[in-house]
């Protein structure tokens, strides 16, 4: 560990100072202020902007200390299905912590670190959604600025750097910042961290400023397990004036506030809660851009600095009204200013979350943006009185205020207005769909004071209507949500989320390296596995593949997080070899299937069950038929069918990435990928909805490279020269280096060449997985389904090979199908029956065209068919029933002519005709009261019935036919004209008395 303070031991006071003075010149800060002398300076004299602030720390850290300067990750996680944002700056670092980086990835060969982070904190854990606007600095956006040490400083340069800058650079005064540190915890036997406590006291921090604190503030966990360490956190003191404010430090006080966490990871939370020291010690520090800046600017709120004004200027300019004055809580009448500052964090939210690939979607990450885009809507339009398309119209101006950090926003800038337009219109389609269900039910409720909380979390669950609209909406005519069952919805909704997470976490349950198991072969001296193995196949002359026989040796054993020399019989465990011929589970494909065999017992298999990379060594997932120990000798044996099949599928994946941008243009890109044996998916951005001609273009463009039998080329190559490859398609990944690289019809000489251009017109991707050698192995490629995930993005999957040949069988054998039950019902009938019949042939087959595997183009194709079919068959069959409708209604008005009350009997197919029946009957008999009962061979009784609007209130037609129905057993329900239901007795006569008398009663 270098010590900070020893490396500037006896240089003089003077050559410091010409040394920070230089330092600032360097970092180019504003001449002239200085932070928390606001009174004292001129009025007129400039604040720092945000930019330069931000800047400035990662030059300080990149050019002073030598740290490299990583980009911010995306707001997608990378590789952790837990999270659904990317909530901390540490995210993209937890390979590193964890042990898990792979020796020849970048990632890996990180010591010192300074980035500014976009994050997003909204949903699951770390929640600050349902708070942004209430007061004035939470937000669901904001930027973490931060500097890590893997292996490298520690406690003490940390500190020294952290107030170097903000006390030299920044210019904040001493006395205004207070540090805490962890004050120990005797239940887990830690001691507290003195060392924290001297270093900052050796630095001049006064003893009073410097405060313990216990584990809930000052010790940081990244998760249940996993490493964490001690923190040690500075605050700042917005009033100042020499004051002591110990007193108010992490007393949630809005005058002082945590602006800097350092954590010292140097632990790490075992399944059990037990603490085990860290092989390497690291560091993670991070301060919220925003809060910074408010310091900086000598504001008391975030939103009133150049980070959100231009955005709540804008605002005022759009939508009028009273300006933003920082109001809260009861001074902000109407909840004006709650409004402005919701939709200024939430428009940058939705900038970076969708320039970021995460779009308003249904589940997950996709389902909390819909969420905050909504409720941004709602604030516009309900609060703010904004026109139509407003939220959309400040995206220009959050560019301009994040595009220099952030260029992605520039680059996307009109992707993201076109999904706000596209989901604030359908969002304000379901504003009015669910005030008109909100009012139906509240007409239906009677008496009733508590709105029925189904229909609430319907509106929430179905159509995205915040649960808080609906309260304000119904207080107004004096109806009250009921939110006691509303919360037990909520908790049976997330208890059913939870079983699913468990269910489909303990099907995809492998074994992973601990990192003190990693850390321990490293220690070791123990190589990281060689899987080169897994590309050693060739091409027959007979045109199969011959894959390389590959004798390993065990090396170590894994076993209830421990390696081990020895596992016995019956025993799950991970089998870690010297090499493998196996392809353990990354870049998308699947891990491939096999068994071991020991040298010299062949009778006895140990099948492979998973294989995993970790850290560079590859886990074989065995249940152990027989005792294994280190040192032992085994054959491997790959899956062949399996390996080829996932193989085909891989190469298949890359004509189609290929295929994709070719017909729909560069601006497609992957957003994900899964290949097994059985089938491929693949996910892509997309301006428009894919067309059943772009369809069968795509898949014509994959046939013609299939058809050429084009050789496929792999080889690595240095990161640096790959990574400069015109038109490469990457994803957002860490790849190692050297990575390699694949291309589909041009040696990779030509590709690699600088300036070449042959890439542009194949498929070339860096890619681990393993391809075919040539693409006639293919034979075809169907994709059988095409859908949109959410706007924006869209998931294909799709089949090869004999797959694919039967699919498109099943695809022209239904096309028949459809053709023939085309002609029959153009064709015809003066029959119901028969038309019925049509009808529900329709409905078959429209079932089995959208559920079997066949071409998405065709299935588009005949379901438009389909559909003109059943209207032109429901039509048939109306006017079938109106006729006959016609027939009977006229026989019963023969024999009840000018009755007040009818009551009879009729034969009828279903209780749609006897509906028609009663109406056609009640059109000629006006004033009449008409019920209607019939029999059928099942033994059920159909009732229908209308009554006229004369006799509302006292007669009611749904009273009418519940009595009936109550009558024969059955039920009923309509509306006070119209009713209908079903019953079952013998007794229809007692039947028919029961309707006659009831009605008679009440006119």
């Amino acid at each position: 560990m270098v010590s900070y303070r020893r490396r500037e031991a006896g240089v003089p006071p003077s050559v410091k100072m010409a040394a920070a003075g230089h330092a600032r010149r360097l970092l180019r800060l504003p001449p002239g202020w200085r932070c928390g002398s606001c009174r004292a300076r001129s009025a007129a004299a400039a604040c720092p902007p945000a930019g330069q602030v931000r800047q400035a720390f990662l030059r300080f850290f990149r050019e002073q200390h030598g740290h490299r300067l990583v980009p911010s990750a995306p707001v997608r996680p990378r590789g952790d299905p837990g999270l659904l944002f990317v909530n901390a700056g540490m995210n993209q670092f937890k390979p590193i912590f964890l042990g898990t980086a792979h020796p020849r990835s970048e990632l890996a060969q990180y010591r010192r670190v300074v980035n500014s982070q976009k994050c997003v904190r909204a949903g699951g854990k770390h929640n600050d959604l349902d708070d942004v606007g209430r007061d004035v600095y939470h937000h669901t956006f904001f930027e973490m600025l931060g500097n890590w040490s893997f292996g490298d400083y520690f406690k003490e340069e940390a500190c020294g750097m952290a107030w170097e800058l903000l006390t030299q650079i920044y210019e904040i005064p001493k006395d205004r910042l207070y540090i805490t540190y962890f004050g120990g915890d005797s239940s887990l036997g830690l001691s507290p961290d003195e060392e924290s406590k001297d270093i900052w006291l050796s630095l001049g921090v006064p003893p009073s400023h410097v405060l313990p604190f216990p584990l809930r503030e000052n010790f940081w966990e990244m998760g249940e397990t996993g490493p964490c360490g001690p923190c040690t956190e500075i605050h700042y003191d917005h009033v100042g004036g020499g004051r002591d404010a110990a007193a108010l430090v992490n007393q949630d006080s809005p005058d002082v506030v945590e602006i800097w966490n350092l954590v010292f990871m140097q632990y790490s939370r075992e399944a059990d809660g037990s603490l085990r020291p860290l092989p390497q010690h690291h560091v993670d520090t991070g301060m919220g851009l925003e809060r910074l800046v408010t310091v900086l600017q000598r504001k008391r709120s975030n939103y009133d600095t150049d980070l959100f004004t231009p955005i709540l200027d804008a605002i005022h300019q759009g939508c009028g009204g009273p300006g933003y004055q920082g109001l809260i809580e009861a001074a902000d009448v109407g909840s004006v200013n709650m409004a402005y500052r919701v939709v200024a964090d939430h428009v940058r939210t939705l900038s970076v979350c969708i320039a970021d690939g995460v779009y308003p979607g249904m589940s997950g990450a996709e389902l909390v943006l819909r969420r905050i885009l909504r409720r941004a809507v709602r604030f516009c339009s309900e609060v703010l009185h904004a026109p139509p398309g407003f939220l959309a119209s400040l995206v220009p101006i959050v560019v301009e205020v994040l595009g220099d950090a952030y260029p992605e926003l520039r680059k996307n800038a009109d992707q993201i207005m076109t999904v706000i337009s596209d989901n604030e219109a359908a969002f304000l389609t379901s504003l009015l769909r669910g005030r008109r269900i909100i009012d139906r039910t509240l007409q239906q409720m009677g008496p009733a004071n508590l709105f029925p909380a189904k229909v609430a979390w319907s509106l929430y669950g179905n159509l995205g209507f915040p649960l808080d609209l609906i309260g304000l909406m119904i207080e107004e005519k004096g109806i009250q949500l009921d939110w006691a069952a509303l919360d037990q919805l909520a908790q049976e909704d997330a208890e059913r989320k939870a079983q699913t997470h468990q269910a489909e976490q303990l099907e995809g349950s492998c074994v992973q390296l601990d990192v003190h198991s990693l850390a321990q072969l490293q220690k070791d001296g123990v190589p990281a596995t060689d899987d080169s193995p897994k590309y050693a196949y060739t091409l027959g002359q007979d045109g199969r593949y011959v894959f390389s026989p590959c004798q390993a040796t065990i090396l170590m054993l894994y076993k209830d997080q421990s390696l081990q020399k020895e596992v016995g019989a019956g025993q799950r465990c991970g089998v870690l070899l010297d090499r493998t011929s196996f392809y353990a589970e990354q870049g998308g494909q699947a891990h491939d299937r096999g068994y071991l065999v020991r040298l010299g017992q062949q009778d006895m298999l140990f099948p492979v069950e998973s294989v995993q990379l970790s850290g560079g060594y590859v886990i074989h997932e065995v249940t152990a038929t027989a005792t294994l120990r280190a040192g032992d000798q085994v054959q491997l044996f790959v899956d062949e069918a399996q390996r080829l099949a996932c193989m085909v599928n891989h190469t298949a994946t890359h004509l189609l990435s290929f295929a994709l941008r070719r017909v729909l243009g560069d601006q497609t890109e992957q957003r994900g990928s899964h290949v097994t044996a059985e089938q491929l998916r693949f996910d892509f951005s997309t301006k428009a909805p894919v067309t059943m001609q772009q369809l069968q273009e795509i898949e014509g463009v994959i046939q013609e490279v299939v058809a050429q039998n084009e050789s496929v080329y792999m080889a690595e190559a240095p990161l640096a020269l790959a990574s400069g490859i015109q038109g490469l398609r990457t994803m957002d990944e860490v790849y190692p280096d050297p990575v390699r690289v694949v291309s589909v019809g041009v040696p990779l000489e030509r590709v690699l060449t600088p300036n070449s251009q042959a890439a542009m017109q194949t498929s070339v991707e860096l890619c681990c997985g393993t391809h075919l050698l040539q693409t006639g192995a293919v034979q075809d490629l169907t994709i059988i389904s095409e859908r949109q995930l959410v706007k924006g993005i869209s998931r294909i999957i799709a089949v090869t090979g004999e797959q694919a040949r039967q699919a498109r069988e099943v695809g022209q054998a239904l096309a028949k199908e459809v053709d023939s039950l085309s002609v029959r019902v153009k064709q015809g009938s003066a029959f119901l029956p028969e038309v019925q019949s049509l009808s529900k042939e329709v409905g078959r087959l429209t079932e089995e065209v959208g559920s079997t595997a066949m071409p998405q183009w065709q299935r588009r194709e005949l379901q438009a068919t389909l559909k003109a079919l059943q209207r032109a068959a429901n039509t048939a069959i109306r006017k079938l029933e109106i006729s006959q409708a016609a027939e009977k209604a006229q026989g019963l008005l023969s024999k009840h002519s000018k009755r007040p009350i009818i009551v009879d009997t009729i034969p009828a197919d279903s209780l749609s005709i006897l509906m028609k029946v009663v109406n056609q009957l009640s059109d000629k008999s006006p004033g009449a009261s008409v019920l209607l009962l019939s029999p059928q061979a099942s033994g059920e009784v159909l009732c229908a019935c209308q009554v006229p609007k004369s006799a509302l209130p006292t007669f009611s037609a749904a009273d009418w036919a519940l009595a009936v129905c109550t009558h024969m057993g059955g039920n009923a329900g309509g509306s006070g004209i119209v009713a209908k239901g079903t019953g079952n007795t013998k007794d229809l006569q007692g039947a028919l008395t029961a309707a006659l008398e009831f009605a008679r009663s009440r006119l």
